[in-house]
């Protein structure tokens, strides 16, 4: 394959540089001008990225396949230019705390994605009793482990102050990051039941877990990673105070999501169900804040917290029961596009850190994925910087077709999607491998690893 004409997205660069991009075996073994040969895609007009990566899904495979599973929501993660995902232990029956449980779940799911995929370990208050023996066997097969400080399932349970403390000490030996969940649990449960004796509106729930909640915990996990010397990412960070705390840490890290760059509380009032989330979208001013410390490098990436629910679940007389998730992959990378790189005037280096380079230097894959370069998968995205195009959740692959982004137009659109120099999803023609064309994808041994980057 070769790609011809297109305006290329270099790390490092400023701007766009129109050059061919020649693919053999599954790798880009070059790039320049005016490169000839056979299977040629004419990209004049069109800008090519690297494939988008998207570091937080819950594709609810095995258990919860009424709300999603690996195929679904791999289709939509590669109809919206994501080319690598990585699934959280969470939400499987049973959760990935321990090697029998994830090779359970690889031997579901090994012929079913369409995306390359890789997968977080978990610890939680179950299997905090093993943790030292779970987290040293599950270390070679995944590229980081999760912990809640706070958690509404039943089967991953949260971990206290002490117990976390112990998992990122150990998390050095394992030289595997720790992902947290950061809101605090004894503010929320003790504002919970109060606003729970309120009502059941919007401002309720908004109250049970407000920014406080997000700050102080934060905080405390980011002095205790500090003490230890871990390598932290915060997910889902919500407050822009928050966030604050990641300035200047070097192996403390953090993501965003759009749904907190996008919305508000005024919104989530109007919008309601679709908008439920947890962290909860914040008070208007804070979204502006966010931004500003995902452009300036504060945050480090973005990811979408993918977590459907049929519309039974986000329809209810209380607010108290409608699920918390909404489907986001689909809309990551071309939101991220229109709002973040068209709209704020990200710069174009800073925008490839944010949708794909960061992530994928965190999670100890940046060898093969994250950038446009000779020896790399040939992941791409191919898009049309002109067309804009409508948000429709019935039109979504994933099973969750009820979306916050609704009726939204984005600038830009996907016309393929191209993974280790397969098409997989075409505008005209849709999703066109098979489920299963995904690969499993683990990260490298320290020792090779050193020179890749934060």
């Amino acid at each position: 394959m070769i790609i011809k004409n297109a305006k290329v997205a270099l790390s490092n660069e400023e701007k766009f540089i129109q050059l061919d991009v020649q693919v053999k075996n599954d790798k880009i073994i070059r790039i320049d001008r005016n490169i000839n040969g056979t299977n040629e895609i004419d990209a004049t007009g069109m800008v090519l990225f690297p494939g988008a990566i998207d570091p937080h899904v819950h594709f609810d495979e095995p258990g919860y396949t009424f709300r999603e599973d690996f195929y679904h929501g791999s289709c939509s993660a590669v109809s919206g230019g994501i080319t690598t995902v990585i699934d959280m232990p969470c939400t499987s029956i049973p959760p990935i705390t321990n090697l029998e449980n994830l090779k359970n779940k690889l031997n579901i799911i090994k012929d079913k994605s369409v995306v390359d995929f890789g997968l977080f370990g978990g610890v939680s208050g179950q299997s905090f009793e093993n943790y030292e023996k779970n987290m040293n066997e599950l270390a070679e097969f995944v590229l980081g482990f999760k912990t809640y400080f706070i958690s509404g399932m039943k089967t991953f349970q949260r971990l206290n102050y002490s117990q976390f403390s112990k998992i990122l000490k150990h998390s050095n030996n394992v030289n595997r990051p720790i992902l947290l969940h950061a809101e605090d649990y004894e503010f929320v449960k003790k504002t919970e039941i109060l606003e729970k004796e309120k009502g059941s509106d919007w401002i309720n729930y908004y109250n049970s877990r407000p920014e406080t909640a997000e700050i102080f915990a934060v905080k405390s996990a980011v002095t205790l990673a500090e003490q230890s010397k871990a390598n932290l990412h915060i997910v889902h960070i919500g407050t822009a105070e928050a966030g604050e705390f990641l300035l200047g840490k070097e192996k403390i890290t953090g993501e965003t999501a759009p749904h907190y760059l996008e919305f508000n509380f005024d919104n989530l009032k109007k919008i309601g169900g679709a908008l439920k989330t947890a962290p909860v979208v914040k008070r208007k001013g804070n979204s502006e804040k966010l931004w500003k410390l995902l452009t300036d490098g504060t945050i480090d990436f973005v990811a979408s917290d993918h977590a459907p629910a049929p519309a039974k679940n986000k329809i209810a007389k209380s607010v108290w029961e409608i699920y918390s998730g909404i489907p986001g992959g689909g809309t990551l990378f071309p939101y991220m596009y229109s709002e973040g790189f068209v709209k704020r005037k990200i710069k174009l280096d800073r925008f490839l850190k944010i949708v794909s380079e960061n992530s994928a230097k965190k999670y100890g894959i940046y060898d093969r994925k994250g950038s446009i370069e000779v020896g790399k998968d040939a992941d791409f995205i191919l898009l049309d910087p002109k067309r804009k195009w409508t948000v429709k959740g019935k039109d979504f692959y994933s099973k969750g077709k009820i979306t916050p982004f609704e009726n939204t137009t984005f600038q830009g659109r996907i016309i393929k999607t191209i993974i280790r120099g397969k098409v997989v999803y075409d505008i005209e023609k849709g999703i066109v491998q098979e489920a299963g064309f995904g690969e499993y994808i683990k990260t490298l041994p320290q020792s090779r690893r050193e020179n890749l980057g934060r």
